[in-house]
């Protein structure tokens, strides 16, 4: 049984990473799905190729999802494209770390315009064709520092957490409308960036663990899957945290 059988998702920051992972098992359940990055590169077109093998519909644009201009024409693309806009995933991010008293105010500037802002700039854009349809599904990609913080991150930090809050006031707002907003909060997981950190960084990481591991990006693409799909008809507010129960 498809899950997502005749439903349409957008991804942002999809070319790659966790949000490639979530286009991926959103297709392997029926969805078709458009996906957004900043421009769409031959990553990107493998992206757009590796979700179309799935029988489903496939497009990825290449738009600044900081930009609240691109962001609206983006998604009147989509909608035009694909007729219909039932998921919304908001996974674009960036970093810039660094300790507070150093950050300087273009690195806080750009973690929050392109983690926070363009999930702004996406629901607003995306909530009109969900209210006349009368449904919907919004996931805000958060993560586990939003919720308990983390020293040198004060700005992704901050961003995470505001992810976490708009879900919360976004289900608030239209829950009577039959859209549901919630965040996942992901922890260590495995993907090329943190294949970058030392040996030891990483073992230290896995002993704050209790499960022991980092998790995978399918870990968090099965929790985006009951999020999107009608399993979880009845949750909305919510942050889950995919974390392995690293912060409990």
């Amino acid at each position: 049984m498809n899950l997502l059988a005749g439903k349409t998702a957008v991804v942002t920051g999809a070319a790659r990473g966790i949000g490639k992972a979530l286009a991926l098992k959103f297709a392997s359940e029926g969805a078709n799905v458009a996906f957004t990055d900043l421009v769409i590169d031959e990553n990107g077109k493998k992206t757009e190729e590796e979700i179309a093998a799935y029988g489903v519909k496939a497009k990825g644009y290449a738009s600044n999802a900081a930009d609240f201009a691109q962001t609206e024409e983006v998604i009147n693309k989509i909608k035009e494209d694909f007729g219909s806009i039932d998921i919304l995933v908001n996974n674009a991010g960036i970093t810039k770390d660094g300790l507070m008293m150093r950050m300087s105010e273009a690195q806080w500037d750009a973690v929050i315009a392109v983690n926070l802002k363009s999930a702004f700039n996406f629901i607003h854009a995306t909530l009109p064709i969900m209210m006349r349809q009368r449904s919907g599904s919004i996931i805000n990609m958060a993560s586990v520092v939003g919720v308990h913080g983390n020293a040198g991150q004060a700005n992704y930090a901050a961003s995470k957490a505001g992810l976490i809050a708009l879900a919360k006031s976004i289900a608030q707002e239209v829950g009577s409308r039959g859209i549901r907003a919630n965040a996942i909060a992901p922890g260590f997981i495995e993907t090329a960036m943190t294949a970058a950190l030392p040996d030891e960084v990483r073992a230290d990481w896995c002993k704050k663990i209790p499960l022991r591991r980092g998790g995978q990006v399918e870990d968090i693409a099965n929790v985006a899957l009951f999020l999107a799909s009608d399993m979880s008809s009845y949750v909305t507010g919510q942050v889950i945290q995919v974390d392995g129960g690293m912060n409990m």
